[in-house]
């Protein structure tokens, strides 16, 4: 997967527009990848208060769970409410150099080419971390379907051996059969469908036989 990154829309205030959408899911990503030194040598931890803190590692927690992933809402309210502290002393800790919103911005969610969207906000750091288990996600699944079609094709070749014990130990002719079947949309890999593309195979070693004379 390609790395995704924020980019800029015009505007009055020039907002970053956010790289994930609200399509984007990390459903079974249950655990947050931490960074344990960075965190203990940050300014956030060595000059925020034990309550900022706290906040601030909930919020980011949060995050995870919000659509697009690892944005929060642009509204106090609503984190306070997040972070189960009053509003007005949540609004007070944000006006602190290092708040519960340390280092979180502004940027456009879902938006248009002309960067019409949703104004939210998203942090940097979560913003890699989104990246790094997005890219993890996409991998897990090119790994899962090339597994799945190593076994698709495994139960093709047994099955045309049943029919031609040669052919079926031609790799070029069992993948080229996959493909013909998912490309005729068959769901269910019958007799009937082997048969047809044994045949299909056939006719297409046939046709390269016409070009090549």
């Amino acid at each position: 997967m390609n790395a995704a990154y924020l980019s800029v829309v015009g505007g009055d205030e020039d907002l970053p527009v956010y790289p994930f959408t609200s399509d984007d899911r990390l459903d079974s990503h249950w655990f947050m990848p931490w960074h344990r030194q960075r965190w203990l040598n940050s300014e956030m931890r060595l000059k925020g208060t034990p309550e900022a803190r706290a906040y601030y590692f909930d919020l980011i927690n949060i995050s995870y769970g919000h659509s697009p992933i690892g944005t929060l809402p642009d509204d106090t309210e609503q984190l306070a409410k997040f972070a189960m502290c009053d509003h007005a002393h949540f609004v007070n800790l944000c006006r602190l150099p290092f708040g519960p919103l340390h280092r979180w911005k502004r940027c456009i969610c879902d938006g248009d080419d002309a960067g019409e969207g949703t104004v939210r906000l998203y942090h940097p750091t979560v913003l890699a971390m989104m990246r790094d288990a997005m890219a993890r996600k996409e991998d897990n699944r090119a790994r899962n379907d090339r597994a799945s079609a190593s076994k698709r094709q495994m139960r093709l070749r047994s099955a045309v051996a049943g029919y031609h014990v040669d052919l079926s130990k031609n790799d070029a002719a069992v993948l080229w059969m996959d493909q013909w079947l998912l490309d005729e949309g068959c769901d269910y890999r019958s007799a009937a469908w082997i048969e047809r593309a044994i045949g299909a195979w056939s006719n297409h070693m046939a046709d390269l036989g016409l070009r090549r004379r």
